[in-house]
């Protein structure tokens, strides 16, 4: 059983990129748009690219593994997001298979574990509601 709902589920397989937010040896956040595939067997988002590692991304994680990742969205009045906060592991192997059209991606790449998942408006709501499903994992 995942961690995720079938509807988060959904919405993380729709998107084709995130955001990545990592701690740098000075403390500060550091947040870019990251390509990412929800690995089904370990339950887990993995985040690669091409040159990742190279990255400060991979730097930081390595370093501190506390990570934040988020896809979102906005139109119209609507909004729709998911937030993990989790640990990532950094994996030198693997990352090429992440997103196998796209070759030139590196074997680095960092695997996130969920610790807390939140999301809004993922959920189906009620009329004039607005769904939030927020818990740790």
């Amino acid at each position: 059983m995942s961690a995720f709902t079938d509807a988060e589920l959904a919405y993380l397989s729709s998107a084709g990129l995130g955001r990545m937010a990592t701690v740098g040896p000075d403390g500060q956040p550091h947040v870019v748009p990251v390509t990412f595939a929800f690995n089904a067997d370990e339950d887990a988002i993995d985040v690669g690219g091409i040159d990742f590692g190279n990255s400060k991304k991979w730097r930081d994680a390595r370093r501190n593994p506390k990570v934040t990742f988020l896809v979102d969205e906005s139109w119209g009045k609507g909004a729709k997001a998911i937030e993990v906060r989790g640990t990532a592991e950094a994996h030198e192997t693997g990352g090429d298979r992440i997103h196998p059209r796209f070759p030139n991606f590196t074997s680095q790449f960092v695997r996130i574990r969920p610790r807390r998942i939140v999301s809004w408006g993922v959920e189906p709501a009620g009329e004039g509601t607005f769904s939030v499903n927020a818990r740790d994992v």
